[in-house]
C-alpha cells in the first residue's frame, strides 16, 4: 500500500470543459495543457476523457508525454512545448505531433534531420514577445521565418507566444505582448500567401480577454478547478482531484507536550493528536508546519509540529472520536469543509500548480467512474 492515494472525478472535468466550451468561440480549438501529468492528475486518464469531451488538441512539454498521448488517442493533435531534439524530428513526423520551432538554427537542424529521413515536420514558430523564456526574440521573428519557409523537412503551419502576466487591473505589459505578436503574425502571414494558427492566450488570459482568443487558447490551471473563481471572469470552474491518506495512530497527550523534531509546537492543554501517513516525501510540504490544516470526520485538524518525511502529526480535538483507520483528506472536501491546493500554496508562498505537481507521482490515482 502506498502512504496516500488521489481520487478524480472526471466529471468535474466534463463540467469545467462545457463551462469553457460555452464561453469561447465555436470555431476556437482548446488546446488542453496536459503537461507534468497533467498537473498531478493523470496525463492518460485525463486526455482520454477530455477526448471523449470533444477536446482535439493537447498541450505537452516533452516528447514522451505526446508518445504517452499519442498510445492512447490516435486520431488528436499533439503540440509539444519544449524544445525538441533534432534528431527526434523523425519521430515527431512519424507520429504527426506538432512541435514548436524556438529559433533559426533550431528550424534548420529539425528540417535537415526530417529531410535525411525523408518526412516532413509541421511545426509553430514560437515568438518571445516579452516572456523572456523559450522562443524567437519578436524583433527577429519575421526574419526567422523567412529563413524556414521552404526548407525541405520543415513546414510552419502556425505562430504562437506566451504571456509573461495578465492581470486585468494592470494589462499593460500583456497588451503589448499582443500587439507585438499581431504585429508578426500579420507580417507572416503575408509572407506565406495564407492564414496561420495562431494562439497566445494561456488560462488568465482566456478568463480575462475574449479578444485574444484568435485560432486556439491554451488553458490549463483553469481547466483543473483553479483561478476561476472571480465573478468577473468569463467562466467559472471546480477543482475535482481529492489527496487522501489514513489515521495511523490516534493517542492522548497532556498539556506541555512538545511536537516533532525540534519541538516547535508544545500543546497548550491535554488533547488527542493523530498521526498520518504521508508527509513531505509524498509531496505535503514541509512549509505546512504548524501552519496547514487537514479534514478528518467533516472537520479541519490543525498540523502540529514540523511535517516530517513520512508523517503528519494533526491535532484530533478531544472530543472528536477520531480514531485509527479514518480518512484525513490533504487536498479536498469532506462534509462541509474543504481545503484545497489553493489555500495551501497561500500558506507555502506559492502557487496551486506547485502543490499539485508536487503530490507523489506514485501515489494510487482512483477514477471515478462516469455515467
Amino acid at each position: 500500500m502506498k502512504n496516500s492515494w488521489i481520487e478524480v472525478d472526471p466529471a468535474g472535468l466534463s463540467s469545467n470543459i462545457r463551462a469553457l466550451r460555452e464561453a469561447v468561440r465555436p470555431e476556437t480549438a482548446v488546446i488542453f495543457v496536459v503537461k507534468s501529468d497533467a498537473y498531478g492528475h493523470g496525463l492518460t486518464p485525463i486526455s482520454r476523457h477530455a477526448a471523449g469531451e470533444g477536446i482535439r488538441w493537447f498541450g505537452v512539454a516533452h516528447l514522451f508525454e505526446a508518445e504517452s498521448i499519442r498510445a492512447q488517442l490516435s486520431d488528436v493533435n499533439v503540440l509539444i512545448m519544449g524544445v525538441i531534439r533534432p534528431e527526434c524530428a523523425p519521430v515527431v513526423a512519424q507520429q504527426r505531433f506538432t512541435p514548436m520551432i524556438v529559433g533559426t538554427e533550431h528550424g534548420r537542424a529539425v528540417a535537415q534531420a526530417a529531410a535525411a529521413a525523408r518526412c516532413t515536420v509541421e511545426a509553430h514558430l514560437k515568438v518571445d514577445t516579452g516572456m523572456g523564456r523559450i522562443g524567437v526574440g519578436w524583433p527577429e521573428a519575421v526574419e526567422t521565418f523567412r529563413a524556414l519557409q521552404g526548407l525541405e523537412g520543415l513546414k510552419i503551419t502556425g505562430v504562437c507566444s506566451h504571456f509573461a502576466t495578465v492581470e486585468p487591473k494592470q494589462p499593460e505589459r500583456a497588451e503589448v505582448q499582443v500587439e507585438r505578436f499581431l504585429e508578426v503574425s500579420r507580417a507572416m502571414e503575408s509572407l506565406n500567401g495564407g492564414p496561420l494558427f495562431k494562439h497566445i492566450s494561456s488560462s488568465r488570459a482566456v478568463l480575462y480577454h475574449p479578444e485574444w482568443d484568435l485560432d486556439a487558447v491554451r488553458p490549463g490551471i483553469c481547466l483543473y478547478g483553479y483561478g476561476a473563481t472571480d465573478p468577473a471572469m468569463r467562466f467559472r470552474t471546480n477543482p475535482f482531484l481529492q489527496w487522501k491518506c489514513s489515521v495511523m495512530q490516534v493517542k492522548s497527550v497532556p498539556a506541555g507536550t512538545s511536537i516533532g523534531y525540534y519541538g516547535t509546537h508544545v500543546t497548550e492543554a491535554p488533547t488527542r493528536m493523530a498521526i498520518l501517513s504521508a508527509g513531505y516525501a509524498d509531496g505535503y510540504h514541509r512549509a505546512l508546519s504548524n501552519r496547514g490544516h487537514v479534514l478528518i470526520r467533516g472537520r479541519r485538524c490543525r498540523v502540529l509540529g514540523r511535517v516530517s518525511m513520512n508523517w503528519i502529526t494533526v491535532d484530533a480535538g478531544r472530543d472528536s472520536g477520531i480514531q485509527a483507520g479514518d480518512e484525513a483528506v490533504l487536498i479536498g472536501q469532506q462534509g462541509r469543509e474543504s481545503v484545497w491546493a489553493g489555500e495551501l500554496a497561500k500558506i507555502c508562498r506559492t502557487i496551486p500548480y506547485e502543490m499539485l505537481v508536487s503530490i507523489d507521482r506514485g501515489a494510487e490515482r482512483k477514477y471515478q467512474r462516469t455515467a
